[in-house]
């Protein structure tokens, strides 16, 4: 789902600027003692139902076989209600325990899902502690956090090595972090971010401690798969950003100015300069040189083990030099080359690495089968889509060319051989526009393996794209950061939407409610038949069907005004038309009108 989306929901049921002030309390430095008032208010839970429905993964079941389609049917009231009582005495239903295959590994990841009714819970708590946790996090940690992704993490490395030269790495790797968690030490950091309120810590622990079904009551660790577990992890290993940074980037001398004093410590101290770039528990230390980088290391090896409880796997944990290695970092191979051919300075080259180049090969293969077997449109679209989402993943790569160009011909004989009754090869520019428009670097002449009308996507038809560092201003919960991720077109206003939060029949179910709102948005406030504005009072939200099971699906909702709301949903003909009259209906307007009388099995409309 898109970070912009979540802003929008914020501002439906009123919360952002309760988000807002969390915000600016934390960076003030304030502590908070009262937090599951906020947690538990009606608007906090609405919109939590919104986020978590929004969730593919709320379609998985817990160890209670449910899912949101079984609370969907209930009121607010009745979800209000329910998430209240269990944050007044929360007792965590068992998790689910779930394998999954580690990437570029032959071993699999374990995922905790916890039923549906304490992922509810755990995304009440998630909105109103993540304003409060946003400012105290390290302004290079780039996992798990809104609007920052990879790309900006291999960034800031790439950025480090040209420009400021650090071209040694501390590569340390967790060793099962995310099962390795220390209970005790989270709930103490928990804390010292300033929540200090003593219910809400008594749950999260709790939380922690939910049993695993099949495996007992876990004695440490975040369970993978719950909604609380990466802004927990962020917590954990905030720790760390703001130690390594203590070290040489943010520390503060003492009688002295910070103008000109990196210069001064790096002759006359025995600091070691260094930068960290995280994301989740993957991170780098970038450091000058190879004596400080072996500081750092073990160091850092000593500070994981002794503060925060965690061990290292010793045979993936290194200082390498870049001049002379490479260091994986989020699928890429990063090494530092000449540059040009003078040999003036160095620069960051960065790859697909070997467990990327695997992995795709692998994936792309399966695909082609999978089109050799059932030679559907959709096979096809899911080829194609995986290899957009390569060539965007992976474009920020300077040699992305070559690395997409080696697994194209890897490929080659997969599909020669499972294709070859049913592919035609076609010149580039015989395609469509539309086609052509979606690749890069392709020429006229290239071979396009086409199955009936359908092409298949050359994978080395990527344009390199130079990775863009993170604007530290873009923040969801600051009026001028928002409007860096979306500007704000008001075309609802606020006092709208209040009035249909205010409106609502208690007699609803949640879906409904919550549905009607992105009807009444979607639409703009203007009726869906007449089209033109309304407000909350003289428009209602009715069903454009009676028939079928999920009736309060969005799609299923409309706007009209309330005189052509009785026309609709009067059986009568003659007295739908009587309830029309000083209306003039367009042959459109009339169209939509009689679609949804027929949908209910009433006698369409005819005349002026």
């Amino acid at each position: 789902m898109l970070k912009k989306n979540k802003l929008r929901y914020n501002e439906y049921y009123d919360m952002q600027h309760i988000y807002d002030e969390l915000y600016a309390q934390s960076k003030n430095g304030n502590n908070f003692y009262k937090l599951l008032e906020i947690i538990g208010s009606e608007q906090n839970i609405c919109l939590a139902y919104r986020n978590l429905k929004s969730n593919s993964g709320s379609k998985t079941a817990g160890t209670d076989g449910m899912t949101i389609d079984d609370i969907k049917q209930l009121s607010n009231a009745e979800i209000v209600a329910t998430v209240r009582e269990s944050l007044s005495n929360y007792r965590p239903k068992s998790v689910r325990r779930v394998f999954i295959p580690k990437a570029g590994s032959d071993k699999m990841r374990p995922l905790g899902i916890p039923c549906i009714w304490d992922r509810l819970v755990q995304q009440c708590i998630l909105q109103v502690l993540e304003p409060i946790c946003e400012p105290k996090f390290h302004n290079h940690s780039y996992g798990f956090r809104a609007n920052r992704s990879a790309h900006h993490a291999v960034s800031r490395v790439t950025t480090l090595i040209n420009l400021s030269k650090y071209h040694y790495c501390v590569d340390v790797d967790i060793k099962g972090f995310f099962d390795n968690v220390n209970h005790g030490k989270l709930l103490k950091q928990i804390w010292t971010l300033g929540i200090r309120d003593k219910r809400l810590i008594c749950i999260i622990s709790k939380m922690l401690k939910a049993e695993i079904d099949g495996e007992g009551v876990p004695e440490k660790g975040t369970p993978q798969g719950g909604l609380l577990s990466p802004l927990l992890s962020l917590i954990v290993l905030n720790e760390l950003d703001w130690w390594v940074s203590s070290q040489w980037e943010t520390f503060q001398p003492k009688n002295r100015s910070k103008n000109g004093w990196l210069q001064y410590a790096k002759k006359y101290t025995k600091l070691k300069s260094g930068f960290i770039v995280r994301y989740a528990d993957d991170f780098k230390i970038m450091c000058s040189t190879y004596g400080e980088a072996q500081r750092f290391y073990h160091s850092t090896v000593d500070f994981l083990n002794k503060r925060l409880k965690l061990e290292i796997s010793p045979e993936k944990s290194k200082v390498v030099n870049l001049k002379k290695n490479s260091s994986d970092f989020l699928g890429f191979k990063i090494k530092v080359i000449p540059k040009g051919r003078t040999k003036h300075g160095y620069v960051a080259k960065t790859d697909m690495n070997q467990k990327a180049l695997k992995k795709a090969k692998t994936n792309l293969k399966l695909k082609v089968k999978d089109i050799a077997r059932h030679t559907t449109g959709f096979n096809i679209s899911r080829y194609n889509l995986t290899v957009i989402g390569m060539q965007n993943y992976y474009c920020i790569a300077t040699n992305v060319y070559n690395n997409l160009t080696e697994v194209s011909y890897a490929l080659l004989p997969t599909i020669r051989i499972r294709l070859r009754n049913i592919a035609k090869s076609v010149p580039f520019e015989s395609t469509s526009s539309e086609f052509q428009s979606r690749t890069k670097g392709i020429r006229p002449k290239t071979k396009i393996v086409m199955i009936a009308d359908n092409p298949l996507l050359p994978i080395q038809g990527v344009q390199h794209k130079n990775p863009m560092n993170f604007s530290q201003d873009i923040c969801n919960f600051t009026k001028q950061g928002r409007n860096k991720v979306h500007e704000d077109v008001v075309v609802v206003t606020k006092e709208e939407i209040r009035a249909l939060l205010e409106n609502e029949n208690p007699a609803d179910s949640v879906e409904f409610n919550d549905n009607r709102i992105s009807a009444y948005i979607a639409q703009q406030g203007n009726c869906y038949v007449m089209n033109r504005r309304g407000t909350p009072s003289t428009l209602i939200c009715i069903h454009k069907s009676d028939k079928g099971d999920n009736l309060d699906r969005y799609s299923n909702l409309a706007f009209v005004e309330i005189p052509i709301a009785k026309a609709i949903l009067t059986e009568s003909a003659d007295e739908a038309k009587s309830l029309l009259k000083g209306y003039v209906l367009n042959s459109q307007q009339k169209k939509k009108l009689n679609r949804i009388r027929t949908n209910y099995g009433y006698q369409t409309i005819t005349g002026k």
